[in-house]
């Protein structure tokens, strides 16, 4: 009993900002006022038409689909070469693949603005992209690598024992089996970077500002609730593209947070 009431506790300390931000977006005021005196969906329509907020919103889904798929093939390569073979340095090449965990976001943003000024480079979608990948690639290793140990290597050799090539058992045995963790790994990776706002501080110019950028230009500007209201369309859309992904794909499982049956 203590336990669950310690849960629920945290869950409602969660939860409890996104809460008040939702009261708070549909307050009809031009000033935040918590709680509402009149009720409206003024800042709903504000948000969706201001240009910065429908530019930025393309360069994000544009940035977090190059970066999620590259960061896909990149790391479900890493992932089968490091739970299927064995070779020197393999800790360290997982540790380097792994450090944007814990290196700090600004760091990594700083360091490719850095990098793309020495080498010649605009801030453009390449260099957000590129940082893009390096921050979400753990996330795709993690997903596809835990597929692989949880996948049945038996049928990979039966499949090879009826003459399969290496090649064909890849195509019709793995990789099908591995699409709940492909599909999954894909889908965290691109709301992360969706949603990444400290290293796209630094990579992103005016014309390629991503979402979370222009929300940050806005706000120094204005203080009215249509940031309010554009973080509640943010939590309804991550919010059901998860429970859709977990519906089909059983997320818990991919990211190996609840056993196998």
């Amino acid at each position: 009993m203590v336990g669950t009431l310690a849960v629920l506790a945290i869950l409602g300390f969660v939860i409890l900002p996104a809460v008040v931000v939702t009261l708070a977006a549909f307050n009809d005021k031009a000033i935040l006022a918590f709680p509402p005196e009149t009720w409206s969906w003024r800042w709903f329509a504000t948000a969706l038409a201001y240009d910065d907020f429908r530019s930025g919103c393309v360069n994000g889904l544009i940035v977090a689909g190059w970066a999620s798929s590259i960061a896909l093939l990149v790391g479900t390569a890493f992932a089968f070469a490091l739970d299927r073979y064995a070779f020197p340095l393999k800790r360290t090449i997982e540790a380097v693949l792994l450090s944007s965990l814990v290196v700090p976001h600004f760091t990594i943003g700083l360091g490719f603005l850095i990098l793309a000024a020495q080498i010649g480079w605009a801030r453009g979608f390449a260099v957000v992209v590129a940082c893009h990948v390096v921050l979400v690639l753990p996330f795709v290793l993690r997903s596809v690598y835990v597929s692989l140990r949880n996948l049945d290597q038996r049928l990979e050799l039966a499949a090879a024992s009826l003459g399969a090539s290496p090649a064909r058992v890849l195509g019709t045995v793995t990789l099908p089996l591995l699409v709940p963790g492909l599909v999954g790994g894909w889908l965290l990776a691109a709301i992360l970077s969706f949603n990444e706002f400290t290293a796209s501080l630094f990579v992103t110019a005016q014309r390629t500002q991503t979402l979370p950028v222009a929300m940050y230009n806005y706000v120094r500007e204005y203080a009215d609730p249509s940031m309010a209201a554009l973080s509640v369309m943010y939590i309804l859309a991550t919010a059901t593209l998860l429970t859709v992904a977990n519906a089909y794909l059983g997320l818990g499982k991919v990211l190996n947070v609840e056993p196998r049956r």
